[in-house]
């Protein structure tokens, strides 16, 4: 029930009293609806601040994930790069090593063989290789050993039995010695290709 001055008049009260009651009722009731508004104010405000606080976490995440994902993807580039420059050093490594074979299956050792690898960068780099190593053509490196290559090639010579010097008696095996033994001209007795065998001959049975 609001406070009037007929309430307070049948309550038997003086008039000069019901004006001070009624001018501090009046006062209060201002001061309370100020209060009320003030209220309302800041419930209004802390609303504005909830949603500027919320949105300042949202951007937040936001930055921290596009920073992560930014450091996550150079991190994989880089991995993968990685990756691809080993392998192909290993496709590269794999198919030198099958040419290197193949040029010393015919006959083009030492430091012709280097020469050949050396000459022969195009064509190994062209190179394919089956599941074994092995080179599945050989037809550019055959024409580089008839044509380019040819003067690389060792001479197989044929030579009769040297009766002035005698392999040791040592159940006809070859040793060193003989292998690189020479004529009274200082020729090597056997062919280069001879060579290279009974060294092949030796190292395998000392493996």
């Amino acid at each position: 029930m609001a406070l009037s001055r007929k309430m307070l008049k049948a309550m038997g009260v003086e008039d000069e009293k019901i004006d001070q009651i009624i001018e501090a009722h009046t006062e209060t009731v201002d001061s309370l609806k100020e209060q009320v508004s003030a209220y309302k104010a800041d419930a209004g405000k802390a609303g504005e601040l909830q949603k500027q606080l919320e949105q300042a976490h949202t951007d937040l995440a936001a930055a921290q994930q596009d920073g992560w994902k930014d450091k996550h993807d150079k991190v994989k580039k880089e991995f993968d790069e990685y990756k691809s420059g080993v392998a192909a050093k290993e496709a590269q490594m794999a198919k030198e090593q099958a040419v290197r074979a193949y040029f010393e299956s015919k006959n083009i050792t030492g430091s012709a063989l280097d020469i050949a690898m050396r000459g022969s960068s195009e064509e190994i780099s062209g190179a394919e290789l089956d599941d074994k190593g092995k080179l599945k053509s050989t037809e550019t490196l055959d024409a580089l050993i008839s044509g380019t290559f040819s003067g690389l090639v060792g001479k197989t010579e044929t030579h009769g039995a040297n009766t002035a010097h005698p392999p040791a008696n040592n159940g006809g095996k070859l040793t060193r010695d003989d292998i690189y033994k020479k004529d009274d001209k200082g020729r090597y007795v056997m062919g280069t290709g001879e060579r290279q065998k009974a060294l092949e001959q030796i190292m395998s049975e000392q493996t």
